[in-house]
């Protein structure tokens, strides 16, 4: 009897740091890789619900030789792509996305075919959080931002208008 008295206070007190419903650290959500000839680049939101700033130091994946945190800046009409070798910060208590003309993680020598409905997996480090592996689905017909027609990234990429590849 004792020992049922002891675990139930133990119990209590564990549940009583953390709220019910209550959920920290560092998390991704809406992944997709967009792949083509070769190449390729993965979109998510990073979203740090933790109370300290963390950043994605490093990407790797089953499908590509190399992963580069990278940004897109339309500079006077071109596209320029630069890395970042500091990573991707994100404040505590913030969201943060990887979008097309944005930071994103590039992937280069991408083995292999993949088409829309495929799958990859992905491994993002934190330099606080740590390692996240997430399965990444293809979808190489989404725009982001979401809307009827091409952006400039999606000309850039092989997706555009003129690009004559299927929407």
């Amino acid at each position: 009897m004792k020992s049922m008295s002891i675990a139930a206070l133990v119990a209590a007190l564990l549940g009583a740091g953390i709220p019910a419903g209550a959920d920290t650290g560092t998390h991704i959500s809406d992944p997709y890789a967009r792949i083509l000839a070769g190449n390729g680049v993965v979109y998510f939101t990073i979203d740090n619900r933790q109370d300290q700033p963390d950043t994605m130091i490093a990407a790797r994946s089953d499908a590509g030789m190399a992963m580069l945190m990278t940004s897109a800046e339309d500079a006077a009409g071109v596209m320029r792509m630069r890395m970042l070798p500091d990573g991707i910060a994100v404040p505590g208590g913030a969201a943060h996305a990887l979008a097309p003309a944005a930071d994103h993680v590039m992937l280069s020598g991408v083995m292999g075919a993949y088409k829309t409905g495929d799958t990859i997996t992905l491994t993002v480090t934190f330099a606080t959080a740590g390692e996240v592996t997430l399965t990444v689905p293809v979808d190489n017909t989404r725009r982001t931002p979401p809307g009827p027609g091409p952006t400039d990234f999606d000309a850039v990429s092989g997706q555009g208008a003129d690009s004559g590849a299927a929407p």
